[in-house]
């Protein structure tokens, strides 16, 4: 009897999938239910109540998430004091979206703006301390136009 293949990348599961580390992950999941329209899709607790594994959907897009695990070097951006990661986020409507994070408790780090790169973008800090740029794609611009209109500064000519 042989055994069925089974494929290396679950279905519905892109290559590349962030990851990230929450103080306080239940909280985050609602944070991102609330600010983000997220989908939660699987959330197991480990024996001490902490969530050892937790996933979410925002778009079509899923991300993983985690409560510290200091004992196992798992540290969220509170206790690393800061994240050299952004996670970015294409919308509809960047002006409604970055609105709706402040409201559900983000704080706006950079309030939306037409950039050079054809894009209105803006960015925030979630509650948990994870950087998230947040973005309306305007209008599409050759790689020589960009260069051409990053010259003119980071805002305009989108």
């Amino acid at each position: 009897m042989s055994t069925p293949a089974v494929s290396p990348i679950p279905a519905n599961m892109p290559t590349l999938t962030p990851h990230i580390v929450c103080r306080g992950a239940d909280a985050a999941i609602d944070f991102y239910v609330r600010a983000f329209g997220a989908v939660e899709l699987a959330r197991m607790p480990g024996p001490d109540g902490r969530l050892m594994h937790a996933m979410v959907r925002i778009g079509d897009s899923p991300l993983m998430l985690v409560d510290e695990f200091p004992e196992m070097d798992c540290h969220s951006p509170q206790s690393l004091k800061g994240t050299p990661v952004i996670l970015h986020l294409y919308v509809a409507d960047v002006d409604a979206a970055i609105a709706r994070a402040a409201e559900a408790g983000a704080r706006v780090t950079l309030p939306p703006a037409d950039m050079f790169w054809g894009d209105r973008y803006g960015r925030i800090e979630d509650p948990f301390g994870h950087a998230w740029s947040l973005a309306s794609h305007l209008r599409d611009m050759s790689a020589e136009e960009i260069v051409a209109a990053s010259a003119q500064g980071c805002t305009g000519a989108a």
